[in-house]
């Protein structure tokens, strides 16, 4: 059903509002497909609420030697010991006047995401440091509705702005005929929710 292939070009989002199974046996099941990475994206719970599943969901990672990146909370990201995280752009912002960014205490991430929407925002995200982009959204969604998606050529527009890689978000699925869409775009993959969530 599902092409483990693709799955090397893949960023799994999660969303345990979605999840078809106890959240984290539906990681284990993502993570059996070995996705380029997850990102462990719960931005509902509070801080020490993320930290307490972020743990579970490294042990698991591990295992089957998928990355994790942590979303938002970096010193819960320093704590567990991941080196990959991905901030939203607001707060790479501001940890970046306030100097946290080139601090010793940011130096042990390896890993840097943020999201763009425009590529003004991707140009911003490089000059800021990060190691790769999501850029969307793409395709209709029902994350986003009633808003016009941004299509392929604003993701061809931004891919071809920056050196870092660009992974499209928004509306993809597990089809091939998107994937060949993304990879002339440009981008090194796409980003997947809520057929993750569905596995």
């Amino acid at each position: 059903m599902y092409d483990d292939a693709l799955f090397s070009h893949i960023l799994a989002v999660t969303n345990h509002t979605l999840s078809k199974r106890p959240f984290l046996e539906q990681i284990e099941e993502i993570c059996k497909h070995h996705p380029k990475g997850l990102i462990l994206r719960e931005k509902d719970l509070s801080e020490a609420e993320y930290t307490a599943l972020a743990k579970d969901v490294l042990v698991i990672c591990q295992r089957h030697n998928v990355p994790c990146i942590l979303h938002t909370y970096f010193r819960a990201a320093k704590e567990l010991g991941c080196d990959a995280i991905h901030l939203p752009l607001p707060l790479l912002r501001s940890l970046s006047k306030k100097g946290v960014l080139s601090s010793p205490e940011f130096a042990s991430f390896t890993v840097l995401g943020t999201s763009v929407h425009s590529v003004a925002e991707a140009r911003e995200a490089e000059h800021l440091g990060v190691t790769y982009l999501t850029a969307g959204h793409i395709y209709v969604t029902d994350c986003k509705k009633g808003l016009a998606p941004r299509g392929l050529h604003f993701l061809q527009e931004v891919c071809k702005s920056v050196s870092v890689p660009v992974y499209g978000i928004g509306g993809i699925k597990f089809d091939p005929a998107q994937w060949q869409e993304l990879e002339s775009a440009g981008a090194a993959g796409g980003c997947i929710m809520s057929g993750m969530m569905e596995l």
